[in-house]
């Protein structure tokens, strides 16, 4: 099994920028700072594993929203809402 793999800040720099060209995305088309807020509110109110699975979701739901910059910070805001309301039943 191999060693998961943390990446310095530049280096996600680079990977976004990466995936912006290959995709030909606009910055604001992939809010970095965004969906890390999105991931790291996800893991505190629900679970680690719920993170990508939830950002994942927020594209979804923002894609079938019209897919502006605007619908993916709104997608964003519901699940993180709806992740610091989340109480699992024990």
């Amino acid at each position: 099994m191999t060693e998961p793999r943390t990446l310095p800040p530049e280096a996600l720099d680079a990977w976004a920028a990466a995936l912006r060209e290959q995709f030909d995305l606009a910055p604001d088309d992939l809010p970095v700072s965004l969906i890390l807020d999105l991931a790291r509110d996800v893991a505190i109110g629900v679970a680690r594993p719920a993170a990508p699975f939830s950002a994942f979701a927020a594209g979804l739901v923002a894609g079938r929203a019209g897919g502006s910059p605007a619908d993916t910070a709104a997608a964003v805001a519901a699940i993180s809402a709806l992740a610091s309301q989340w109480k699992q039943e024990a």
